[in-house]
This record gives structure tokens, C-alpha cells and sequence, in this order.
């Protein structure tokens, strides 16, 4: 009976069923954060316990954690567990809005210089050149300085500055597909290369600059925060993250200030590390090969 059996399964005429993916544990964990944060950002207006800036007291002022204000009371009493939440609310799409603003501008950079080449990809891979030059933080902060506080300058100084790794890893993926043999047999029948590009070259770069972005969003949130924390981002009383550290580092012993605001953005920053990862195991096979099992 056991050899039927192993004659069966092993048989030409008998596939053996497919192994199930392994789930990744920081993709999950990642993915459940964020999608814990984003639930905040939809519905907080409706639980928020207080206005995060309408809602002073100047007799409870500085007031640590307690049932009433479970994140304590900032220097114009106003609740700060209110403003850590209302503050998903501002750094999360700006984040998001960043990313995309920065792939759609540096993949059609980078598709354009690695596909069409030549003068082409002089011209515009010295622009980039030029920009990845410059440290990321001291361009934004002179980009920010330049056009005043507030959230939309802070997308354009974050765009500025994040644009020429997309359109650097693009021409590499592009450059790196177009001489594969499905795309010569798609040019050599005669198919026009715009439909080439799509069909036959953007597919296969998706995935990696997918995992890119979603790490990206972890760094922007950083670099969003660090505008604001020097003063150049949002403008009081914007509960947005970083601002509410800075109102803190005024404040050394009264630390709620400061600490629950810097706690959001460790997590959503790990988070977005986290499915950045996991991604990057699903999307990877060189990777996931050489990677120990233990870790997947």
C-alpha cells in the first residue's frame, strides 16, 4: 500500500501541490500597525477625547499622564494623547502624498533616460547628479527655508529631495530589462515602444521600487518631522508629530511632552521598515534564498 502510494504521488501524471508561501512575521507586524495608525487617522475625530487645539486649560498646564489626560497636558493644557492622534492625521498623508509625488516624478525620469539612452540619459541623469549631491536633509532644509513653514512646502522640499533615487533605480531596473529577450521579440514583431514599455519592461520594475517606496514612507515621516522639529515644517498648532517633539525639548522634566509624540513616530517608522522587509523576502528570491529560514 505505502509503495502505490509513493507510485502515485510521484508519477508523471500527478502533480505534487505547492508549498504555501511562507507568511513573513515583520510583514504582518508591520502591516498590522500601519493599519492600526490609518484606522486613528479615519475615525479620531469621532473618540478624541479632546480638541487637539481649541480644547485649552490653563489650570491643569503640564499636567502629567493621568485617567483624565492619559498622555498628560502640554503648556497650554491641552490634551496630548488628543494630539499625538489628531497628529496621524497630518503626517501619514503627508508621507504618503510625498512618496507617490516623488515615485511618479523619478520613475518617468528614470524610464525615459534608461529606455530611450543617449543624449537622453546625459542630460537627465546629470540633473539627478547634481541633486544626489546634496545631503537630503540640509536640501530640504534649505528648500523649506526658502519657500516658508507649512505642510505643502514640506511635500515639496521631501519631493525635491526624493525624486533622484527613483529615478536612479529605475534606469538601473529599466536598463537592465530592456535587453531581455522577451523585449527584442516584442520590438523585432514590430510592437511600438511605448506599448513595449508597458507591456514588457514597467511590470518587471514594479516590485522593487514598491519595496522602496514603502520603506521611503518610514524616512519621509523622519525627515517630515525633523523640518518641523527645527521650525520649518508645520505651523502652530498643527499637532503634527515632530512639532510636538519640539515642544517638548523646552520642557526636559515635564518628558510626556515630548515622549509619546517621538513613541508614534519610532512605531509607524519600524512599521514601514518592517513590510518594507517583508516585501522585499515575497519579491526577492536571491535574497530569500540566502536568507536563514528562521528569518523569513
Amino acid at each position: 500500500m505505502t509503495e502505490t502510494t509513493s507510485t502515485i504521488a510521484t508519477s508523471p501524471g500527478h502533480s505534487t501541490p505547492k508549498k504555501r508561501p511562507r507568511r513573513s512575521v515583520t510583514l504582518t507586524m508591520g502591516t498590522v500597525v500601519i493599519s492600526g495608525w490609518v484606522l486613528v487617522t479615519l475615525t479620531v475625530p469621532w473618540w478624541a477625547p479632546f480638541d487637539p487645539v481649541k480644547d485649552q486649560d490653563l489650570h491643569h498646564r503640564l499636567n502629567g499622564p493621568s485617567g483624565a489626560h492619559w498622555f498628560g497636558t502640554d503648556k497650554l493644557g491641552r490634551d496630548v494623547f488628543s494630539r499625538v492622534m489628531y497628529g496621524a492625521r497630518i503626517s501619514l498623508p503627508l508621507a504618503i502624498s510625498s512618496v507617490l509625488l516623488a515615485v511618479l516624478i523619478g520613475c518617468t525620469i528614470g524610464a525615459a533616460a534608461g529606455f530611450f539612452g543617449k543624449w537622453v540619459d546625459e542630460a537627465l541623469m546629470r540633473i539627478t547628479d547634481v541633486t544626489l549631491s546634496f545631503p537630503a536633509m540640509v536640501l530640504a532644509l534649505a528648500i523649506a527655508a526658502a519657500l516658508g513653514p507649512g505642510i505643502r512646502n514640506v511635500v515639496i522640499a521631501v519631493v525635491l529631495v526624493t525624486w533622484p533615487e527613483y529615478a536612479r533605480l529605475m534606469r538601473g531596473q529599466v536598463l537592465s530589462i530592456k535587453g531581455g529577450d522577451h523585449v527584442k521579440a516584442a520590438t523585432a514583431i514590430g510592437c511600438r515602444p511605448g506599448r513595449v514599455f508597458r507591456r514588457h519592461v514597467l511590470p518587471f520594475c514594479s516590485a522593487v521600487i514598491g519595496v522602496k517606496a514603502t520603506t521611503d514612507l518610514g524616512v519621509v515621516i523622519l525627515l517630515a518631522a525633523g523640518l518641523s522639529f527645527i521650525g520649518v515644517g508645520a505651523v502652530p498648532p498643527d499637532p503634527e508629530w515632530g512639532a510636538l517633539v519640539s515642544d517638548g525639548r523646552t520642557s526636559i522634566a515635564h518628558w510626556w511632552i515630548a515622549t509619546f509624540p517621538g513613541l508614534a513616530i519610532l512605531t509607524v517608522v519600524l512599521a514601514f521598515n518592517f513590510i518594507g522587509d517583508g516585501l522585499r523576502d515575497r519579491y526577492d528570491p536571491y535574497h530569500r534564498r540566502r536568507r536563514p529560514k528562521k528569518w523569513r
